[in-house]
C-alpha cells in the first residue's frame, strides 16, 4: 500500500483515479489546486504523485519540480491529454517514471502505478 497524491484541475479525473487506486489498497489524496498539493507534500509522506501536465496556475512539470525539492525520493507519473516528445522528456528528466495519456485507460494506469512503485 502506497501514499499517493493525485493532482488534476478536472475533478472527475481525480475522482476516477482515486476510485481505481483505492480499490488496489492505496491511500489516495486528491487535489485540484497546485499550491494545496505542494503544501501537502511538504507536510506528509507521499510515495507517488500523479500529476496532470496542464493545470490552471502552473504546469504539472513546475509542480513536479517544486515537489521534488521537498521530497527528492518521491516517484511521479504525469497525465497528459496532449502527449509530445518534449513533455515526455522533461517529465522523465525531472524523475517522473511514466506518463499516461488522457482519457485515462484504467488498466494502463494500474500497470504504470505498479511499475513505478516497484511492484
Amino acid at each position: 500500500m502506497a501514499e499517493i497524491l493525485v493532482l488534476d484541475d478536472v475533478l472527475d479525473a481525480v475522482v476516477l483515479v482515486k476510485k481505481v487506486l483505492t480499490r488496489l489498497g492505496h491511500n489516495v489524496m486528491t487535489f485540484t489546486e497546485e499550491q494545496e498539493a505542494i503544501d501537502y507534500v511538504e507536510k506528509h509522506q507521499v510515495d507517488l504523485a500523479i500529476l496532470d501536465i496542464k493545470l490552471k496556475k502552473m504546469s504539472g512539470i513546475q509542480v513536479l519540480e517544486e515537489m521534488k525539492k521537498l521530497k527528492p525520493e518521491m516517484k511521479a507519473i504525469m497525465l497528459t491529454g496532449y502527449p509530445t516528445i518534449e513533455t515526455a522528456r522533461t517529465a522523465i528528466e525531472l524523475g517522473a517514471g511514466e506518463y499516461c495519456v488522457k482519457p485515462i485507460d484504467i488498466s494502463e494506469l494500474k500497470e504504470k502505478v505498479d511499475v513505478v512503485l516497484g511492484g
